[in-house]
Order: structure tokens, then sequence, then C-alpha cells
């Protein structure tokens, strides 16, 4: 059953909010007063009882409504079924990268299945990053090179509040300049898909089960970006975040002269796109609200021998 750590009053607004239910259809649903709820949410802390009348409410809602939980409260969803410990991850080391600081996991050289075909495909070693470029990180590539900003910051500067999501608004040649930058590339296709689908040709990152929920797509709701560390139970067999909905991601291989690959699905999405083996593509000077982009980098970036 899915549970947060502790119940606040934020925790149980966004709850009451994500049901877009009024106090009192609320308290009727949990069967406390409506008191009680307006003193929850002033910041009173329910009892223990109340907390498992919470979990409850909580685990029984259905995805939309739990997604649209996850996004209010930046990702507090935890615990039983969703979370990411559930996941069984490759034995794969995390690092930062040298250059620009990015969190980066080992993606090991073995054969995977890539495609809808599950053609058996060898890469070499590589590392990946984590999370999708977020806003700050691209704001420190602007401020030492000089770089356009989005065309959506204002004075040079990313949203308020959304430091932490994925830039968006990038051209490929924009998110290929950062990666130069950092030392780094964008990935190809086939390393993006065996960083979110792993060796065993898993149809999502979590698994073959299609769950909306583990992901921000167009069914739940959410109407913008998310946090890039947002969905922990939606993390790929590496540990790698939003291989599925949240942006776009622009891959170094090119379809055809002057166009390039694009992987994962966005918010904008139906999640029946943002399966990992899907193709898509677009010109690369193509920007949009819901594009954006994260690197690999090789073994030798971290002198490794």
């Amino acid at each position: 059953m899915a549970t947060v750590e502790q119940w606040s009053g934020d925790y149980v607004r966004a709850l009451r909010e994500a049901k877009r239910m009024s106090i009192r259809e609320f308290a009727a649903h949990l069967g406390v007063s409506e008191r009680m709820i307006s003193k929850w949410e002033a910041g009173s802390t329910p009892r223990p009882v109340n907390q498992a009348a919470l979990d409850t409410c909580l685990a029984r809602s259905d995805p939309d409504t739990q997604a649209r939980f996850v996004h209010l409260t930046g990702g507090a969803l935890i615990g039983g079924n969703s979370d990411s410990a559930s996941v069984e991850l490759i034995g794969s080391s995390q690092r930062r990268h040298p250059l620009d600081g990015t969190l980066m996991v080992k993606v090991d050289g073995s054969v995977f299945q890539y495609g809808p075909s599950n053609e058996p495909v060898w890469l070499p070693t590589y590392y990946i990053d984590v999370y999708p470029v977020s806003n700050a990180e691209y704001a420190r590539f602007l401020a030492a090179t000089g770089h356009n900003a989005p065309r959506h910051w204002k004075d040079g500067q990313p949203p308020p509040r959304k430091d932490d999501h994925p830039v968006v608004f990038v051209t490929w040649k924009d998110a290929n300049a950062y990666a130069q930058w950092a030392g780094k590339k964008l990935p190809s296709s086939q390393q993006w898909e065996k960083a979110a689908r792993g060796t065993r040709g898993n149809v999502y990152p979590w698994g073959d089960q299609p769950t909306p929920a583990k992901c921000n797509v167009r069914e739940n709701g959410v109407g913008d970006t998310t946090s890039v560390s947002c969905y922990q139970s939606g993390i790929s067999p590496y540990g790698v975040y939003d291989m599925c909905g949240n942006v776009w991601e622009w891959c170094e291989t090119e379809s055809r002269p002057g166009r390039r690959e694009l992987k994962g699905g966005a918010w904008t999405s139906p999640f029946d796109r943002a399966t990992p083996s899907s193709f898509n593509d677009a010109a690369e000077s193509m920007c949009d609200d819901d594009t954006g982009f994260r690197c690999v980098a090789t073994p030798e970036s971290f002198d490794e021998t």
C-alpha cells in the first residue's frame, strides 16, 4: 500500500485537492468532521488512527489522483508496491561527472533487446545521466558560455520554483552545445533505450505492467513538467529517472538529414507514446515546452582503465 512517511497539513491539503473535493466532501469521505480537516490543513498532526485512514485513502485512489498528489507534493509518494526499492536494480554504480557535476550511472557493456522487435544489440560500457538536465544545470551552462537562454526564461533565469524541473524549449543544437561544454555527448537511441529497459527488454522502465501513475504523461492530468526526481516508482533497472514521460529527450541518432530521434514521451504525450522502444524524431531546429535531454559519457571521462 502506498503511504507517506508522515502526514502533514500540506500533504492532507494536497490529497484533498488531488481528489478534487471540498473540505466538506473530504471530511465525509474520511468520516471525520470538517473542523478536523481544517485543523490538519492548518498544521495540526493527525493522530495515528487518522494517519492510517489517510494512507488508505491515498492507496485506494485511482492512478490519476495519485499522479496529481505526487505532483502537488513534489514526490511525497513512497513505500509499498510503488516504491523505487521494489525495482530490482542492475549492479551499477553512480558517480558525479568531473566537469558539470551531474549524477551519472554506469551501464556495463552487454547485449540488450532494442526496438519494438527486441533485436539483440551489443553496446560497450558508458555512463548516462540519472536525471534529465535540469533548469539549474542548464543555467550554469549559460552563465559559463553566454549561450542563448530558452525563450520562456525571463532575464536569463528559469521559471520560478522550477530549478529542478527538466529544461525545455531547447533545440537539438542547444542540447548538443551543452553536451560538448560538459565533455559529454547526447545518447544514441540505443544507449538511451538500454538505460530505460535494461538487458531483459522490459516494456517500461519498471517492468511490463502498463502503469501511467508511474510517470508524467497526459492521462495523469498534471499539465506541466515535474521535478526530475519526482517519479521514484518509475525508475529504470539502472536507477535512471524519467525514461517515460515528463519530457521528450533528444538523441544523437540522426533519422535522416537534419532530423534527430527523440525518446521517452512527455507530459503532453498519451501513455502509449511514452514506451521507450517507440520511435519519434523531429527537425534539429524544433523546440517546444515538452522537449529536453540528458547526456552520456565514456568511462574514460572518469579516468577509468
